[in-house]
């Protein structure tokens, strides 16, 4: 029988805010964001071949799909506020460890083999503490917040993440100017900050699910669409974040400098319309599944018109509209699969979504890659089809009393 989902007994009379969630989002998306913008030139200067440095971003997707979902159920068990913070506070050490590393090979120039064997174990083990924290903030805050609300607090979070993403490489492309280990001496200072944030003004009073409850099923019925659709908008952003640099050289005819400034501005517009559009969705009183389906069509129409883009200030426009999509999409999907299931099982589902996103990390980027070869605009077509297909997917019952 199905029960209503309300917000945690636990959490009445306990004051909850999404203050200190933002802040850390924003803070270790900065820091996230500014390594992976130094990862080009930390390669070039340590000697490292750019697959060497693909594998080092491409190790986080990874750790996402491996960690993401033992992380949410074990918060389902052990409490939102133990899970998140262990899982923060090793990303501290490990991230700390990740620059500290960097720094020295930077100083004492190792062996290529050296440098990439560190830096891949570091990163990957901070990917595998940071996949805690968003899964176990999605559970946290469906504890705190009601079904009907729950979409427009998800979208205040990911707005924040889309400022972090514009702000982490802007920041350290203006600190890698004084000095390529600048930006790693400031941006580790933000982990260690969003840490403290959270271990002062987390709740510490939470329900937790009983010992004998039945793990939730990555087969459940429940779950089918949230991860369909999860995994198929993760893809589509990977793919066009990875092809759009060949695709301003190929199809547009950009010499290598100017294809690289209308890469980076069209991903800028990505980050833009990201919070433009989750800012939006605060003001919309729209269930889930609309907010899927009207935001993936319209980032399918997006991604589409970049096949009959000639410049490019058409394809920064093509971006914008199909990233204003995806700002609907992400919230809403998040949403929905913590809607979906009862309130003991909400860590799980949304591990297991974040687990689906790091699929679409890892397929993403090698099935964009591999279709760039027929077509350079083969991977906008297949992303519209696979965006289109993903919120056609019909939905399933949820817990009575919950938006779908």
């Amino acid at each position: 029988m199905n029960a209503p989902d309300t917000t945690a007994d636990a959490s009445r009379g306990e004051n909850f805010g999404l203050a200190p969630l933002m802040f850390e989002t924003f803070a270790c998306t900065v820091a996230v964001m500014s390594f992976v913008a130094l990862v080009g030139p930390l390669a070039r200067v340590l000697g490292l071949a750019p697959w060497q440095a693909g594998a080092t971003v491409t190790v986080a997707g990874i750790a996402w799909l491996l960690f993401s979902r033992a992380w949410g159920t074990a918060s389902d068990r052990l409490g939102r506020r133990r899970i998140i913070l262990l899982g923060l506070a090793g990303f501290v050490l490990s991230y700390t460890a990740l620059c500290a590393f960097v720094v020295l090979a930077l100083r004492g120039q190792p062996p290529g083999w050296l440098a990439f064997a560190g830096i891949l174990v570091l990163r990957g083990l901070a990917g595998a503490f940071y996949a805690a924290v968003p899964a176990t903030a999605a559970a946290l805050l469906a504890d705190h917040v009601p079904p009907q609300r729950r979409t427009a607090a998800m979208a205040s979070l990911g707005a924040t993440s889309a400022t972090g993403m514009i702000a982490g490489p802007g920041l350290a492309g203006w600190l890698a100017g004084f000095d390529l280990s600048l930006p790693l001496y400031v941006t580790v200072a933000l982990p260690m900050l969003a840490l403290l944030v959270l271990w002062r003004w987390l709740p510490r009073h939470e329900r937790r699910a009983p010992s004998d409850t039945a793990p939730l099923r990555i087969t459940d019925m429940r779950l089918r669409r949230p991860l369909v659709v999860g995994f198929a908008a993760m893809s589509a952003v990977t793919i066009a974040q990875v092809t759009v640099g060949f695709f301003a050289l190929d199809r547009l005819q950009l010499a290598p400098a100017d294809a690289a400034r209308a890469a980076g501005i069209a991903l800028t517009t990505v980050g833009v319309a990201l919070i433009l559009s989750q800012l939006l969705v605060r003001s919309l009183a729209w269930p889930p599944a609309r907010l899927i389906s009207v935001g993936g069509i319209l980032s399918a129409l997006g991604f589409g018109a970049v096949l009959f883009v000639h410049d490019a200030p058409g394809l920064w426009a093509t971006y914008f509209v199909a990233a204003a999509g995806m700002g609907w999409v992400f919230p809403a999907v998040s949403a929905l699969a913590v809607n979906a299931v009862h309130p003991h099982e909400q860590g799980s589902a949304a591990g297991t979504l974040s687990a689906a996103h790091g699929l679409g990390m890892i397929v993403g980027p090698l099935l964009g890659t591999l279709v760039y070869e027929v077509d350079s605009r083969a991977p906008y077509l297949l992303v519209a089809v696979l965006l289109l297909l993903a919120v056609c997917w019909p939905s399933r019952g949820t817990p009575s009393g919950n938006p779908r």
